[in-house]
């Protein structure tokens, strides 16, 4: 479904395409131009690669019962687009939730989280790269996951999260957030490290809370 102002799906379910895999090629529920907003649905299974956003977006109250390739992907060409995410929550997610392969920032705040790969991910290893900016804010990620932002600080990339509660992880295991080195070139995106660095990712032990 094509979207170019605003859609508002009385919270029904939406789903239907793809196969429930990780293929790349899966097309999305949901394709919405710069400038349009997602509100009030429930992306059920099969869910392909859920919504790809052309430009400035907002996924206000969505919810991904069952992530396929990924939940959504912000796409777009503008250093200036934002991707704002407000509300809902995700789960099942064997990779990534948001996806950001244009330029611009991503806002995901009053988010919830669980059973996931990385809740967002500045793409490693796309053809074209950018700067890219994540702001997380007010979410809630439960266990099994493994990060909840993963960068590329060779590009610039910056991660600030806050109010973030982490549930059912005693031991800490979910990373915060990963720095890599990302490539144009399709190879495997290089781990530099991990944890707040005051550079590109920032935050403080009491922007979190383990419960």
């Amino acid at each position: 479904m094509k979207v170019s102002a605003t859609f508002d799906g009385g919270l029904r379910r939406y789903s239907g395409v793809g196969d429930g895999g990780q293929s790349e090629s899966q097309p999305a529920v949901f394709e919405v131009a710069n400038g349009g907003t997602v509100q009030n649905v429930i992306i059920g299974t099969p869910a392909g690669d859920g919504i790809h956003c052309l430009g400035t977006c907002t996924l206000r109250n969505v919810w991904w019962e069952d992530v396929g390739e990924d939940a959504a992907t912000f796409k777009g060409t503008s250093a200036t687009q934002t991707m704002t995410i407000d509300g809902g929550g995700a789960r099942h997610a064997n990779d990534k939730v948001f996806q950001h392969n244009g330029p611009g920032t991503m806002v995901i705040r009053n988010f919830q989280v669980a059973d996931f790969g990385k809740l967002y991910r500045s793409c490693g290893n796309c053809s074209s790269q950018y700067r890219r900016t994540v702001v997380i804010q007010n979410v809630t990620v439960t266990a099994p996951g493994k990060t909840i932002a993963g960068i590329n600080s060779n590009y610039g990339d910056t991660a600030t999260l806050s109010g973030v509660t982490i549930v059912g992880d005693a031991n800490k295991k979910i990373s915060i957030c990963d720095r890599y080195e990302g490539n144009a070139a399709g190879d495997e995106p290089v781990k530099l490290g991990t944890g707040a660095d005051g550079t590109y990712c920032h935050y403080s032990p009491s922007d979190l809370t383990y419960r």
